[in-house]
């Protein structure tokens, strides 16, 4: 190994039940730089930090650490030996206090006992080398996705990592948020720490690393200094084809008005506080707002899956009453939600199960039991429609990539014939490729009449993809404004409106 490189993994070889995932992938890390492993979802970014984390057991190759070559059992075992690893998709004690979340399984002890004032003084201390403002003592699950995401990223420092991965770190940051972790990793670039970021947000890879490697269907394409590379470079290398926009043109397809919501509040806290608008047949109405604004819980309210305390939500003309999602999808609703680890998939069922759960009534015969043709010709259409990268549809979708996932999850609910879908960030943690992909279905349902109300964090999305942009703030709704008029500026500016 050249000692120029603190981690090198030479000729990385993975399959799963016959498919190779990974394809003798090379991925060389500097110490004190921050280099972007890029690549669309299924590419194997996830399964070959994995392999070197010690989560899955390559078939062959060779992992080098500081010139000496390694071999992982477990994590716990790369966390002893200086690898982090921050998952794309939270995996958390919310039972516990923060502090109990950092420390779990190597608490401080005295005499025997649990030394619960030195790990409150080391949280503190750790806290305060990364300007993070999270009690170490309050419930974990009383926090947002956001301050979960900075608690993890702490963890994966107090173990005095040599080499950090963080998997999308960003996916559920707020802009100031993002500064903030961009602080942090520049400070550890400085302590010669090497870190490996996985991100399919163009922006951040421009602005905070050093270096780039792209990986495609498994295989290794090439790693390029992100000063000396163009982002159509990246694309094309990510896709292996040329992709000339990262919108579809949306469409002139907005006709009456569908559903109107008037003076909608929630009961429980966090609550959205009478909110009052209107969409559109054939028409994209997108949510914006930092984090903490309440979308969620709008989306969520209209799905009937958060209790309203008041208002009116009238379609077609018609005042109902969705006090359950059951009596959401009767009226032609259907939810993706933010969080698809936790509200979305069912990991440890096949796609097949997870393809038709919402529309399983459909599947059954004269006879009361389910038709598991129907079942499997439906998943089938679901795959190839969604282009979703699977050996086989009795894969657990677990073992698919979060992209992937979120391509089941949509093609589950078109299943249901939607006529008004509700999308809470539907492309977070998804690459370039499969984010077109995802705006062209929009565009394909809202020229066929389906109306759109789409959550996003991305301000580039929203002015890219929408017709109006509704903009909330702290459960209030601040403005609707037409996309063609607006600017981030605009947006920005409104989203602070009830700080």
């Amino acid at each position: 190994m050249s000692q120029a490189y603190l981690l090198e993994l030479k000729k990385i070889v993975k399959s799963f039940s016959g498919i190779t995932v990974l394809n003798e992938v090379d991925f060389n890390l500097k110490a004190g730089s921050i280099h972007a492993l890029m690549g669309e979802n299924g590419a194997g970014k996830s399964t070959l930090m994995k392999c070197l984390f010690g989560i899955y057991k390559q078939d062959s190759g060779a992992f080098f650490l500081a010139g000496e070559q390694v071999n992982f059992t477990d994590p716990k075992h790369a966390l002893e030996n200086g690898i982090s690893m921050v998952h794309q998709e939270l995996n958390q004690v919310l039972q516990r206090n923060v502090m109990d979340n950092i420390w779990l399984g190597r608490y401080p002890r005295k005499r025997g006992f649990i030394d619960e004032k030195e790990m409150l003084q080391k949280t503190v201390e750790l806290f305060e080398s990364l300007n993070i403002a999270i009690d170490p003592r309050v419930n974990l699950g009383s926090l947002s996705v956001s301050q979960r995401q900075m608690v993890e990223i702490a963890k994966a420092v107090s173990y005095q990592a040599k080499v950090i991965v963080l998997d999308e770190p960003t996916s559920s940051l707020t802009e100031n948020e993002v500064h903030k972790l961009f602080q942090i990793m520049k400070t550890l670039k400085s302590q010669g720490v090497g870190i490996i970021y996985i991100s399919h947000k163009m922006e951040e890879i421009f602005e905070i690393t050093d270096t780039v490697t792209i990986l495609r269907d498994g295989n290794y394409i090439g790693t390029e200094d992100t000063s000396a590379v163009t982002m159509d470079k990246i694309i094309s290398m990510m896709v292996g084809r040329k992709l000339e926009k990262r919108f579809p043109d949306v469409p002139n397809s907005v006709k009456e008005v569908r559903l109107e919501v008037n003076h909608l509040s929630t009961e429980y806290e966090p609550k959205v506080k009478d909110v009052s608008f209107n969409l559109h047949r054939g028409e994209i109405l997108g949510v914006g707002g930092l984090v903490g604004a309440k979308r969620t819980e709008l989306v969520e309210a209209l799905f009937g899956a958060r209790t309203k305390s008041s208002g009116e939500i009238i379609l077609d003309g018609k005042s109902i009453d969705i006090n359950h999602p059951k009596d959401a999808i009767k009226k032609g609703f259907a939810l993706i939600t933010e969080e698809r680890r936790v509200t979305g998939i069912y990991p440890v069922a096949d796609i097949i199960f997870n393809t038709t759960i919402a529309n399983v009534k459909s599947y059954r015969n004269q006879f009361g039991l389910l038709s598991g043709k129907d079942m499997m010709k439906d998943t089938g259409k679901v795959i190839k429609d969604m282009r979703v990268k699977t050996p086989t549809p009795y894969e657990l979708i677990r073992a698919l990539s979060g992209g992937n996932q979120q391509k089941v999850i949509i093609g589950r609910w078109l299943l249901t014939e939607p006529d008004i879908l509700l999308m809470d960030e539907p492309t977070r943690g998804i690459d370039v490729g499969a984010k077109y992909e995802i705006y062209q279905l929009m565009v394909n349902l809202v020229k066929q009449g389906k109306s759109i109300i789409m959550v996003s964090s991305e301000m580039p999305e929203l002015l890219g993809i929408t017709h109006r942009i509704a903009v909330m703030s702290n459960g209030r709704l601040v403005d609707i404004v037409k996309t063609k008029e607006a600017t981030q500026e605009d947006i920005f500016k409104m989203s602070a409106k009830y700080l």
